[in-house]
């Protein structure tokens, strides 16, 4: 069997890639280990499609105004999975951050696209949601977008699939040996050994990126990258007022304590992870952190029997010295161009970007791959609504 294009991996990234691929007419096949879409990272994350106000405290400007333009059009094309909800950020006398650097902040954010922000008065206090008031000194409210990744995952793929993508699930990836023509790519189904060829081979598979290259004949290239665990917990509570973006007394990292399906979604996390990647889990001082961060901020104090749920996803981050909080979130797409062309990897990036993210993965593709006629521009594409 010969594709245009074949993905390893069938989370955010993948499936946007398929969808982006069978828009432009090209025939696509999706290989996913997992018996459904966003089974890995792409179910594990902050349920957030926004544009990364912090990330302009690191300058990554260009990052921030191309995610509140992929969050404006999946406003416009998925209302249904995707909605503007309030952020509030409080203030405290101890917080690092002060209230001129807030604003300033979030009047740049306001200018790359944002919604306008406000500062709230302090008889609107008393409705957040049990905060803590003394020692409060102001609270900002801005806007931004929460969604189900697992549904937005999924709604990508299948609008892939009506595209003319084909899909297969529980695929083991075995290896690819690549010439500067094609790809043939080995794989078990069923404990069936199957190979099939394909002009490039697009390796989406998040934290398992290397280990998928490793396979690949010529040895491309890897980037060095380390692993980020990041964990969530679920526990009782109603949030009436949105999320609340928090400074963690413990280090300064930003923290949201969110409403999700009835509860508190409370997250996340960042430390370096080592091993398997599906063997990933919350570990117990991250469940002490996220409790301790929640704690300082609301008067209805919370303890560890009461947490409902916890996951943990990974991030690929590239080595750095610097702290995980504080890295470059740029999407790397790599292409080893003397030993590998036909094979491009994706290294991190971010649900709010991912179709943006396809688009410039067949961009770069392209001149690899035949002259097909256009089908769609996922640009308007509206998504379908799945369970």
């Amino acid at each position: 069997m010969r594709y245009d294009l074949v993905v390893i991996g069938a989370g955010i990234h993948g499936a946007a890639v398929a969808q982006a691929a069978a828009a432009a007419g090209y025939r696509t096949l999706v290989l996913e280990q997992f018996d459904q879409a966003a089974s890995a990272t792409s179910s594990k994350s902050s349920k957030l499609v926004h544009g990364g106000l912090r990330y302009l405290e690191s300058g990554q400007i260009s990052l921030v105004r191309e995610c509140l333009l992929e969050r404006r059009r999946l406003l416009k094309n998925a209302p249904h999975l995707v909605h503007l909800t309030p952020f509030n950020i409080p203030i405290y006398k101890d917080t690092q951050r002060r209230p001129w650097k807030i604003r300033l902040g979030l009047g740049l954010y306001t200018l790359l696209g944002g919604k306008a922000f406000k500062q709230l008065t302090k008889s609107e206090w008393c409705e957040l949601d049990g905060l803590r008031t003394d020692s409060l000194n102001s609270v900002m409210r801005y806007y931004d977008g929460q969604t189900d990744d697992v549904r937005l995952t999924r709604a990508v793929l299948s609008s892939a699939q009506s595209l003319g993508a084909e899909v297969q699930f529980e695929c083991t990836f075995e290896r690819a040996a690549c010439n500067h023509q094609q790809c043939s790519i080995f794989y078990r189904e069923q404990g069936s050994g199957k190979e099939i060829r394909s002009r490039a081979l697009v390796n989406a598979s998040g934290p398992w990126v290397n280990s998928v290259l490793n396979r690949v004949e010529p040895a491309p290239d890897t980037l060095a990258i380390e692993l980020v665990q990041g964990t969530h917990l679920v526990v009782p509570g109603n949030l009436q007022q949105g999320i609340y973006y928090l400074e963690a007394p413990q280090d300064q990292r930003a923290v949201f304590a969110m409403p999700w399906q009835g509860n508190i979604l409370l997250g996340t996390t960042e430390s370096l992870y080592s091993g398997d990647p599906s063997a990933v889990q919350p570990r117990e001082e991250e469940i002490r952190y996220l409790l301790a961060v929640y704690n300082h901020y609301f008067e209805n104090t919370l303890d560890r029997s009461q947490v409902m749920a916890a996951f943990a996803g990974l991030r690929v981050l590239p080595n750095s010295e610097d702290t995980a909080f504080n890295r470059s979130r740029d999407t790397l797409l790599h292409i080893d161009e003397v030993n590998c062309p036909r094979v491009l990897s994706i290294y991190g990036g971010k649900l709010t970007s991912h179709r943006a993210t396809a688009e410039q993965v067949i961009r770069r593709l392209k001149p690899l791959l035949p002259k097909r006629k256009k089908q769609a521009d996922t640009r308007t594409l509206s998504l379908p609504s799945v369970s």
